[in-house]
């Protein structure tokens, strides 16, 4: 094998198509993009994911499922493991602010029962979960409604 002898394989280097230059190249006229329609247009050629021709497409054709709350962004959920971390005594969304265990933006916290709890607290104004509530209740605490 010599340098002067390489060339590449058979097929693998095309000549570039030479379109729209007259009819003896096969591809004059409309230079192989057919009669009209979105794909003979300049700069329309694409279709936007999901369209079927006119047809309703999949993604409207199928039902709505599910259900998501629009106050989910508003909770913060607090884990009851991390709530044993803080000192005893009386706990409110501000101290769970403080402690950064919700982010500032939180509008409302829910306890959740995730670990054990050895501390005695008084949770005021905080939503808890039927399990985090018998745990807090049997560590000695309780669960006071916000002053409305």
């Amino acid at each position: 094998m010599k340098l002067n002898t390489l060339k590449p394989a058979d097929g693998a280097r095309q000549e570039r198509k030479r379109v729209g230059r007259g009819i003896g190249s096969g591809l004059g006229k409309t230079a192989g993009r057919g009669h009209k329609g979105s794909f003979a247009r300049s700069g329309k050629g694409k279709i936007k994911a999901g369209f079927e021709g006119g047809q309703m497409p999949m993604q409207r054709r199928l039902p709505k499922i599910g259900f998501r709350s629009k106050l989910l962004k508003d909770t913060a959920e607090v884990l009851l493991y991390a709530l044993d971390k803080l000192e005893a005594g009386e706990i409110d969304l501000a101290a769970l602010k403080a402690a950064k265990l919700v982010p500032p933006n939180t509008k409302q916290a829910k306890i959740v029962k995730k670990g054990e709890l050895t501390k005695k607290f008084v949770l005021k104004g905080l939503l808890a979960t039927a399990g985090a509530k018998t745990a807090i209740e049997a560590a000695g605490g309780q669960l006071v409604a916000a002053a409305e």
